[in-house]
């Protein structure tokens, strides 16, 4: 199976284009596990496929390393942006690219080389509260607790096509992000189990980040996270409608414009291509 590896501020995935190259497999969550099994395979947090789409230029599929398939993915859409552009895919540097929760607008800033510089996603406007991210804990509204490590945690759930839990912490760097994430993606109130974010606000302009990602644990950046953190953090008026987000990886800039809708500008990079033995 060919393949190519990318990653976004160090959320790395290993993609496949389903167009030039044919998969060993049905099993795709069995796949998914397989790549990214960093001693056994590749290694990444996960795979994604390009494939063709009859509602968008391009279409993108999202496994998990757990092999559990996600709705969408910020740093991953970029990813696609560029190698879409890059090789072919698409003419124009305004394009669409269809996950499983919707269609997205994407657009590529080129250098003077033509090479893709940044990439920009309109991934859409968020949602929030219980109706919006499977819940069957006993609060309603935006805002759930959560019991993890023998701490209560106060989260505003928010929707960007996939659940997040971003909680308000003094500071990042003194969270067991891996510890207290696992507990509170795997919490029972969460069925579908869920994103995690902790962040602190730096500025009105500018927020740390860390992330326990559903299905692949702590990851180096999570972009619908990122967006997910300002949306629920411009709600509270803690933040301005744009920030830029430090993430483990690097920076994000998210905007948050007059419809509603949050907008992602970020780096994507090539790392290789190969042929991986199934």
């Amino acid at each position: 199976m060919q393949f190519f590896k990318m990653h976004a501020l160090g959320n790395n995935y290993v993609f496949v284009d389903t167009a030039r190259t044919t998969l060993p497999t049905d099993d795709l969550p069995s796949l998914a596990r397989q790549v990214s099994d960093v001693r056994r395979g590749i290694g990444s947090d996960g795979l994604i496929l390009v494939t063709p789409s009859d509602s968008a230029d391009v279409g993108m599929r999202i496994w998990n390393a757990d092999g559990s398939e996600a709705e969408s993915c910020g740093n991953g859409l970029r990813c696609v942006a560029r190698y879409a552009y890059e090789r072919g895919l698409v003419d124009a540097t305004h394009f669409s690219i269809a996950t499983r929760a919707g269609v997205v607008a994407a657009q590529v800033h080129l250098d003077v080389d033509g090479r893709v510089r940044m990439v920009t996603i309109d991934m859409g406007e968020p949602r929030f509260g219980t109706q919006a991210v499977p819940y069957r804990g006993p609060d309603r509204g935006e805002d759930v607790g959560v019991d993890a490590c023998g701490t209560r945690f106060t989260g505003t759930l928010v929707s960007m096509g996939n659940p997040h839990f971003v909680t308000l912490v003094d500071r990042v760097d003194d969270v067991d992000v891996e510890r207290v994430g696992r507990a509170i993606e795997s919490h029972p109130d969460f069925p579908e189990r869920v994103n995690v974010e902790f962040v602190s606000v730096l500025a009105p302009d500018e927020v740390d980040f860390r992330v326990y990602e559903r299905g692949s644990g702590v990851t180096f950046a999570c972009g619908t996270g990122a967006c997910a953190s300002v949306a629920a953090l411009a709600r509270k008026g803690y933040v301005r409608n744009r920030v830029t987000v430090h993430l483990l990886g690097g920076d994000l800039d998210i905007e948050i414009r007059d419809d509603g809708h949050v907008w992602m500008t970020g780096e994507a990079h090539w790392v290789c291509e190969g042929t991986f033995y199934a």
